[in-house]
């Protein structure tokens, strides 16, 4: 393959919260990048996912979904890690769910008449679907709404057509050499990946409310040989928070810990020793001062 026909460049992975960017950027990875979960916002910061291939260097970016509504500094940091990936890439993939079309996914769409660059539109969850049939129509009435470079159905759970939408990725993206090395597959540090997967496993396990008032922050990170010293540290919104976050004898607060633990272990190929305590710092999600000193707010 010669040097000029080699093509890379960034692609924005955009949508409302919950229609399975990070599981999408997973399954292209083949492995985990970014965490997922059932609640929307799990993700909030943009993570580089890289995918070198033969002829292409696919530099993803998944973004936090964008969402209506700016109650919170957190939530205005989090709109505008997503706004401004759109502005810095080469291609953007509007990600939509199944047949579903709703007030937010407009409100995008009109967020993206402004891109100069190819958008393609992803339809994922089509593995959900009870009549396959509703499908093409639908496709054919989303591609009237805007003039997309083109228009995938996939399923980013099953993998789906995965192939389908790389290869068009590809196509759409300039000709130019590799940005990173063929080796390296994200641009994040292992410490935010740990602050990440713990952030992961309370998303998962705690009720409607008392994950949106929690984040992570990696106080301190040591490596000994094959053995990672890592302690973390989970700042709640309030005092009764932290009794959730702990649980009952602790209860909870072990069980992230030791799933945390393997996923780490799993992650960097070596033995984790991972401590966690947990803070209040009551209003942190709306100081502004307070997200910039946890690493929100400073993806420009």
């Amino acid at each position: 393959m010669s040097e000029e026909a080699f093509r890379c460049g960034y692609v924005a992975l955009v949508g409302r919260p919950n229609v399975g960017k990070s599981t999408l950027l997973n399954g292209l990875l083949g492995q985990k990048i970014s965490i997922t979960s059932h609640r929307p916002q799990t993700t909030r910061h943009r993570i580089l996912g890289i995918k070198t291939l033969a002829a292409a260097q696919i530099v993803y970016v998944d973004t936090p979904g964008l969402h209506q509504g700016d109650r919170k500094a957190l939530n205005r940091a989090i709109n505008k890690a997503a706004v401004t990936a759109l502005h810095s890439v080469d291609v953007v993939a509007f990600m939509v769910e199944g047949t579903r079309w709703d007030t937010e996914d407009q409100w995008i769409l009109d967020k993206l008449r402004d891109v100069q660059v190819p958008i393609i539109l992803v339809v994922n969850k089509v593995d959900l679907l009870e009549d396959r049939a509703l499908l093409l129509p639908h496709l054919q009435s989303l591609a009237a709404r805007f003039p997309f470079a083109d228009v995938v159905p996939l399923s980013a759970r099953e993998r789906d057509n995965l192939d389908s939408f790389e290869a068009c990725v590809v196509r759409h993206l300039p000709q130019a050499p590799p940005i990173y090395p063929e080796d390296q597959i994200t641009d994040r540090s292992e410490r935010f990946l740990a602050a990440e997967r713990v952030r992961e496993k309370l998303f998962r396990k705690l009720g409607q409310e008392v994950p949106y008032g929690l984040t992570v922050e990696i106080e301190q990170f040591k490596q000994e040989g094959n053995l990672r010293r890592i302690h973390a540290l989970i700042w709640v919104d309030r005092d009764s928070h932290k009794a959730i976050v702990i649980g009952k004898g602790g209860v909870l607060l072990k069980e992230v810990g030791s799933e945390a633990r393997r996923d780490l272990e799993q992650l960097f190929d070596g033995k984790v020793f991972l401590q966690l305590w947990v803070k209040v710092k009551a209003g942190w999600a709306d100081d502004e001062r307070a997200l910039r000193s946890l690493g929100y707010g400073g993806e420009e």
